[in-house]
């Protein structure tokens, strides 16, 4: 069965990265009719931000991404949270110390310390310098008493090659690669040590995680073959990138998925820019469902392309989804996301609020779009120029009586201006509402205003 997972840390807000990832296992798992997995890799515990674990299911709910096994779906691979795991990653320490993979280590952090300075005052790479790999017997049950930590065993001046699914086979110089630690003194695994045997005990089948993790993987190649474990599918996917190929970092706003909920963007439209941003649909098509993601993605089809993260392009492709929604399913949309703005929620009561909404769908790229096109204030002031067309409408629209006051005859009054008069419909556009882009103008006109409205408006303008 396939198996796929994501082992996010809960050291802060959810990254738009870890919602990246987690589409393509989710995806891959459904596809296969397979399981996906969360394991929280909560380790790291000076790092740890309360309530981050609790923001991270509630991202992966918003985007309707939801696993089959976790720390609140049981399933039969647990406990699901590192920390709660720690016996079984000191018993495959200790047993691959005693199969010669690795060795135990009483360096202090004084040593090591001053290791790094001379080493940096030499301009040599920062690495442990193997001080207590091939400790005698004696030596070591003298030390024994003392802290210790667990040293994966790398071996000496060997070509390590590894294989990528995305990029193929990876050779790496062992001696360029650090006998990292695998047990800390407190116990607690490194990285290195707890993402393998997690992998292996919940027989994961494909890990599908950023190209960051690729120096390390020879590291957790080595591991699998010391165990003698049978060693999954690894597809390393290249890092999101910002227009100028800078790396979507935690420091930037973007990052955090709960800025995307504050701008207003809609869950459906950001995974369907993601999957385009590590993969193309077979029929060349840039809008697509989750569930047509699904029966049309396969993981050997990611490409090895730094993916530019274009904010832009994610707006467009938003609008595209706002438009694609039913009323009432927008309407829900935009009253959850204005539940506390009193000024909103009064449009929402209005008369006009169903039609103002069923307006805006055509014109907003983001929620957040809607308040701006129902009540925002006339953008700049009237100019002469625009106290003169305002004039010039007044007279032409002025007489169409009541009953030709509809949605043909004003549009052709206005063609007839700008034809006759030279204006553009620019112009025309900010001189009626005030503003120099919102809703359908023509609609507006008939529908919200109506026509004593509009020539009240465009008299007070003309003066």
């Amino acid at each position: 069965m396939v198996r796929t997972r994501i082992a996010p840390s809960p050291t802060g807000f959810p990254h738009i990265g870890t919602i990246y990832q987690a589409l393509f296992n989710f995806a891959w798992a459904r596809k296969n009719s397979g399981n996906f997995i969360v394991r929280i890799e909560d380790t790291d515990r000076e790092r740890l931000v309360e309530g981050a674990e609790k923001k991270i299911f509630e991202a992966l709910d918003w985007f309707s991404l939801r696993e089959d096994e976790s720390p609140r779906r049981s399933g039969g691979y647990g406990p699901y949270r590192q920390s709660e795991r720690l016996k079984i990653y000191s018993k495959y320490a200790e047993q691959l110390v005693e199969k010669g993979g690795a060795y135990y280590c009483f360096c202090s952090k004084k040593r090591l310390e001053e290791l790094h300075k001379e080493q940096i005052k030499e301009k040599k790479s920062t690495m442990y310098d193997k001080h207590c790999r091939n400790l005698s017997e004696e030596e070591l049950a003298q030390k024994k008493g003392g802290p210790y930590v667990i040293r994966l065993k790398v071996p000496e001046s060997e070509t390590i090659s590894v294989k990528d699914e995305i990029r193929g086979i990876i050779n790496f110089d062992s001696s360029l690669i650090e006998d990292s630690v695998l047990l800390k003194s407190d116990r607690y695994p490194t990285y290195h040590l707890g993402v393998v045997v997690d992998d292996y005990s919940m027989k994961i089948t494909h890990v599908v995680r950023g190209e960051e993790w690729l120096s390390s993987f020879p590291k957790h190649i080595l591991l699998y073959k010391y165990f003698e474990w049978p060693i999954p599918l690894f597809y390393h996917t290249p890092i999101l990138r910002n227009p100028d190929k800078s790396k979507v970092s935690k420091r930037q706003g973007h990052a955090n998925v709960d800025w995307y909920k504050d701008e207003g963007f809609l869950p459906e439209a950001i995974l369907n820019f993601l999957g385009l941003l590590g993969w193309t649909h077979p029929d060349g098509l840039e809008e697509f469902s989750l569930y047509d993601f699904i029966d049309k993605f396969n993981l050997n089809n990611i490409r090895n392309v730094a993916p530019v993260f274009d904010i832009t392009k994610l707006e467009w492709l938003n609008g595209v989804w706002i438009r694609k929604y039913s009323f009432e399913k927008l309407k829900e949309a935009l009253e959850k996301f204005y539940k506390d703005d009193s000024s909103v929620k009064e449009i929402f009561e209005s008369k006009h609020g169903d039609l103002l909404i069923r307006l805006a769908q055509s014109r907003m790229r983001k929620l957040s779009d809607f308040k701006d096109l129902a009540i925002k204030s006339p953008s700049k002031e009237l100019s002469a120029k625009d106290k003169e067309i305002a004039l010039k409408l007044f007279n032409k629209l002025s007489k169409l009586e009541v009953k030709q006051w509809n949605e043909e005859k004003i549009l052709q009054t206005l063609r007839d201006i700008k034809n006759n008069e030279g204006i553009s419909m620019k112009d025309i556009y900010f001189v009626i509402t005030g503003r120099e882009q919102g809703l359908p103008l023509i609609e507006t006109m008939v529908r919200i205003e109506g026509r004593e409205n509009i020539l009240k408006k465009l008299q007070e303008r003309s003066s």
